[in-house]
């Protein structure tokens, strides 16, 4: 089998330091702090695609240094690294030449690290070319694409179960996301293509539904609101995941709260689109400190997606018990399989995550979800 396979080192990159995105502002997110993500999940797929790589053989087609050669190489996988030149700070135009290679040699399944941008410039590279099955392994900030495995774990299933030909080919959205109006706090997301996939149910994530806007969908809303803040303690903290829901909470305290950002909630007051640093500054309590969440429609992803301002360091200071999972009717019947997911990098913190969490409905209302 020949798995044609690109890395976007800098997909990532922007969500610890609360930027929603990559796209256009690398230097930033630079500035602010922000490391590689996408190598270090490059890897580990490749390691663990390695390990259980039994009846079929494969060679790995991918591109020079940190596109995919350094990682396939430190998992001692055969590797054929293409002729092609790419500049020392990577471009789409680097992924899209990548692209047109792997088509030409007629690799049997394009696997890439990165986010909605990168599925975006692939795309844009097989409407010239010939188009071949692709699977995207999520590194990015967003990704309301359907082409991405849950994580990677899912990922190295997928692509087994396609190699054994055991694995359906459907289609899916790539979805275009405006990163600039969503930096300023306006959902802009449009349908873009689509593209072929394997598919194995319960390994792909699905493109991400957006929030009904119905009477009954907001009347739900403010009845979660009126329970939640009921609950809240007036000398505790509370990170705001984003969300309408978590937002309506912030009106009824009549307090401002961005859709699309992370916000801190204390002493009556919020501190507005926080990243990981700034929240790990401002908490002086973690045995009082609550985070309060809802999970991306359809997805059912709570952490690892739009979100990574609230890391595994967080995550773990604060602890089970005290994230608060908020989610309409409507958006609980939305989420495939019943089942809701998290995907934030570290094992250690998915493995905390896993079993069971309580998830406010409506007012006085919840109900036990499995988190996978």
């Amino acid at each position: 089998m020949k798995l044609g396979f690109i890395v976007n080192p800098i997909a990532g990159m922007g969500g610890r330091v609360g930027l929603k995105g990559t796209d256009g502002i690398l230097n930033e997110a630079i500035a602010r702090g922000a490391k590689p993500i996408a190598p270090k999940r490059a890897r580990e797929f490749l390691q663990r695609l390695k390990e259980n790589i039994t009846e079929v053989p494969m060679e790995i087609l991918t591109c020079p240094s940190i596109m995919g050669e350094e990682e396939a190489k430190k998992a001692s996988l055969p590797v054929q690294v293409f002729p092609m030149e790419i500049r020392e700070k990577t471009t789409a135009e680097d992924t899209k030449t990548a692209v047109r290679l792997i088509v030409k040699v007629k690799a049997n399944l394009l696997v890439f690290v990165g986010g909605d941008g990168t599925a975006k410039d692939i795309f844009d590279a097989m409407q010239s070319c010939g188009e071949i099955p692709v699977l995207g392994v999520p590194s990015g900030v967003k990704m309301y694409s359907g082409i991405f495995a849950i994580n990677l774990s899912d990922a190295v299933d997928v692509v087994l179960a396609f190699a054994q030909n055991q694995a359906e080919i459907e289609e899916f959205e790539i979805m275009d996301t405006d990163e600039t109006a969503i930096r300023s706090d306006t959902l802009a997301v449009k349908l873009h293509g689509f593209l072929k996939a394997p598919f194995l149910p319960m390994r792909i994530q699905g493109s991400k539904q957006v929030s009904s806007e119905t009477v009954d969908e907001k009347e739900n809303q403010a009845a979660i609101a009126r329970f939640i803040i009921e609950k809240m303690q007036s000398k505790a903290t509370y990170i705001l995941g984003p969300g309408t829901t978590v937002k309506r909470i912030a009106e009824l305290l009549d307090v401002e709260k961005t859709v699309l950002g992370v916000d801190i909630y204390k002493n009556g007051k919020i501190i507005l689109d926080v990243n990981e640093k700034r929240i790990l500054a401002k908490v002086e309590d973690w045995q009082n400190t609550w985070i309060i969440l809802s999970p991306i429609g359809h997805q059912g992803i709570l952490l690892g997606r739009g979100n990574q301002q609230i890391s595994p360091t967080i995550i773990k200071r604060v602890g089970k018990q005290r994230i608060v999972v908020v989610a309409t009717k409507d958006k609980l019947q939305s989420v495939e399989g019943g089942v809701l997911r998290v995907d934030t990098g570290d094992s250690e913190a998915d493995n905390m995550l896993k079993g069971y969490i309580k998830v406010v409905t409506n007012y006085r209302e919840w109900r036990l979800m499995p988190v996978h």
